[in-house]
């Protein structure tokens, strides 16, 4: 683990290339171009409004902000998970070519989508001021959480994008498990519609419930997040990026072969 991790630093500049070179082909050709990395998570917004405010009528104070502040990281991983599964085995060109560092191309997709979700933070600030809700100073621990998040992010992508390679058809699956996870994960409703018993295994069996309820406690409650379920979401990442580590340990020397 500590290995890939060191080479991924090690590989840095390569990273951050590949990074600005997918950023700016993201869009590339379409008539709004770098707008659309605000247009995408709003037009999100829209509909589920309309889904459960008008038609659901879901009563939450300020229900739109409330569902802003989880949707944002959760698009971030989910369009995370869903590219990064395929990181590896899209990638044939580089692979089979150079000797070249596969963990770099699950990294990239992350760090790509990471930009995005900054990006579009002042669209939930810019809410959250039309309610009259203000970042207070609880907002100190949302780096830490953040940090969690693209840990987590990154450990769970590089696992399901070393599986990819020998099992195609997990892409697949993945894209239709994070439908499921997305309505499981309190973001478009309340943790505390849940009886307290459920809520507790919620947040220590769904790692992102834990991180979307952080944030939620973070810039819509204006409390700090509980420290429990975070601790959870470190101790299952530091073990799914132990299993990364091992599966791209035995097999890198594979990659090229079976893509």
């Amino acid at each position: 683990m500590v290995r890939n991790l060191r080479e991924l630093y090690q590989y840095r500049a390569l990273l951050l290339s590949l990074t600005l070179r997918e950023l700016k082909a993201r869009y590339r050709g379409s008539v709004l171009g770098f707008l659309w990395t605000f247009l995408n998570p709003t037009l999100h917004m829209l509909v589920y409004a309309l889904l459960f405010k008008v038609v659901l009528r879901q009563e939450v104070p300020h229900f739109l902000y409330f569902m802003f502040v989880g949707l944002l990281p959760w698009i971030c991983f989910s369009t995370s998970v869903n590219g990064g599964a395929s990181a590896i085995s899209d990638r044939r060109d580089l692979l089979t070519k150079v000797r070249f560092p596969a963990q770099v191309l699950p990294a990239t997709v992350v760090l790509t989508n990471l930009c995005n979700y900054f990006f579009s933070l002042p669209l939930m600030f810019a809410l959250g001021a039309a309610y009259g809700i203000w970042p207070s100073w609880h907002a100190v621990a949302f780096v830490p959480v953040l940090a969690l998040q693209v840990l987590f992010t990154l450990a769970l992508t590089y696992v399901l994008s070393a599986l990819n390679v020998a099992f195609r058809d997990l892409q697949h699956i993945v894209a239709n498990l994070m439908m499921l996870a997305f309505f499981l994960t309190p973001v478009l409703w309340p943790l505390s519609r849940l009886p307290e018993r459920v809520q507790q295994a919620e947040l220590l069996a769904n790692p992102m419930a834990a991180l979307v309820t952080s944030y939620q406690a973070i810039f819509y409650e204006h409390r700090l997040p509980a420290l429990e379920p975070l601790l959870a979401v470190a101790g299952i990442s530091v073990v799914l990026l132990w299993v990364a580590s091992a599966i791209f340990e035995r097999r890198r020397e594979e990659f090229a072969e079976l893509i």
